[in-house]
């Protein structure tokens, strides 16, 4: 791949056949703009001997804090630009990666290209064979009249919802999509052209007022020029700042109602008989399992039936944690852990999720399962509504820092949102008549 010395490149050196460095390139015209203009920021937060509030001259606070300041370049410009862009290429270059990239070194100096230093390990590569024609056999749904009643009820609630609620509107509780860049005192654009796109539910707790006064009440199309804090602290833990910022607002997904159009692109519908029958998986269950969980489950055994994978056990040792992690959270975790054999069933799980995921990445590259900002908008449609929930399989990364809703990028909700789809692309061809 060529390098443009104007714009961002991930250079990609392989150490072995699991492991790489991934360094993203910055050129020194971005590091310079956004140099000079938290320099300019910081005259109104520095006091000096000799100066008023205010005055202090731009040489002096770049002799006195130049360290502290490039601190700051450096976690402005990773959240800002490196990791979305790093994600993008990692999907664009197909890097099977397992766990997220470790971040080993930073170097960055006023004038000079800025290189983020990533470790990543990588999972083995797959044999994958033409599993389109492994025989399948869906499991079947309880044939209950009552279910179907239930389905009719879902829809018929959320249908009356969606008519009594204005979805162009952004109201508490909605997720919203939108575009984010910094702009100087004349409103030019720091960065070129460059835009970090970025999903943020507006949050209902005290703490996410200043994102509901920024946001609430706004509609698709909308620019708002702000300053606000909320905004700041996304870009800074330490250092005070006040950069301009102009917002764009994208796309709204309402939480007051399921979005029927959505799940039917989702799973590729065409009619509403379609649908209910998609709908009934999650409302009928057999031993405590969902259709959707037990279709789930099937796949993924007649895959890992026709491919032996062995899990690399420093992998599956990182995912226990994983596990462990998540157990903790249940309400039932003290019971769970005194059954004599919970560390095997957690060893188990987590061989399991790793064998899971080195299939699923290898098919989406093997298959070039694109994901666009409209698949994320389908995955979130799924949250919305604890049932719904039952149809999705891998997780979306926590949104939430000390209780506050933060912005996620784009890139990064993509990176769960490919596996998502992958793996309904699977049961679409296991199952497609």
């Amino acid at each position: 791949m060529a390098q443009d010395a104007q714009a961002l490149f991930l250079q990609v050196e392989y150490k072995g056949p699991t492991l790489c460095n991934a360094t993203v390139k910055i050129p020194a015209r971005i590091v310079d703009a956004i140099y000079q203009e938290t320099v300019l920021g910081q005259k109104k937060h520095t006091s000096a001997h000799g100066f008023r509030q205010g005055n202090v001259p731009v040489g002096y606070i770049e002799h006195n804090f130049k360290a502290s300041l490039l601190e700051h370049l450096k976690e402005l410009l990773f959240k800002h630009i490196v990791l979305s862009f790093l994600y993008k290429e990692i999907r664009t270059q197909k890097l099977s990666l397992a766990g997220e990239p470790r971040l080993i070194d930073i170097a960055l100096e006023p004038h000079k290209i800025a290189e983020f230093h990533f470790e990543c390990s990588l999972f083995p590569a797959l044999t994958i064979q033409n599993w389109k024609f492994f025989p399948f056999k869906a499991p079947k749904r309880k044939n209950y009249k009552d279910l179907d009643r239930q389905v009719d009820g879902f829809i018929k609630e959320e249908r009356d919802a969606a008519d009594k609620h204005d979805a162009h509107t952004i109201h508490v509780g909605d997720w919203i999509c939108f575009d984010m860049y910094l702009v100087d005192t004349k409103g030019k654009m720091l960065f070129g052209t460059h835009k970090e796109r970025l999903w943020l539910k507006i949050g209902d707790e005290e703490a996410d007022q200043e994102f509901q006064e920024l946001f609430v009440g706004k509609h698709t199309g909308d620019a708002i020029l702000t300053n606000k804090e909320c905004l700041q602290e996304y870009f800074s833990d330490f250092l005070n700042t006040n950069y301009s910022l102009c917002l764009e607002i994208k796309d709204i997904l309402s939480h007051k109602f399921f979005c029927f159009e959505l799940f039917k692109k989702h799973f590729r519908l065409k009619t509403n008989k379609e649908m209910l029958q998609k709908l009934i998986e999650v409302f009928s269950y057999r031993n405590d399992m969902s259709q959707r969980r037990a279709t789930i489950e099937e796949t993924f055994r007649v895959l890992l039936a026709k491919h032996q994978i062995e899990a690399p056990n420093h992998f599956v040792l990182r995912q226990q944690k994983l596990v462990l992690d998540a157990v903790q959270e249940n309400p039932d975790y003290n019971v769970y852990r005194m059954q004599l054999d919970f560390k095997e069933r957690v060893r188990q799980l987590a061989e399991k999720q790793i064998k899971e995921i080195m299939l699923i990445d290898q098919i989406a590259y093997q298959e070039d399962v694109a994901v666009t900002d409209e698949d994320i908008k389908c995955y979130l449609n799924f949250i919305k509504r604890p049932r719904m929930k039952d149809f999705l399989y891998f997780q979306l990364p926590e949104t939430k820092i000390c209780g506050q809703e933060f912005p996620v990028s784009s890139e990064l909700l993509k990176q769960y949102c490919l596996r998502e789809k992958t793996l309904n692309y699977i049961i679409y061809h296991l199952t497609k008549k």
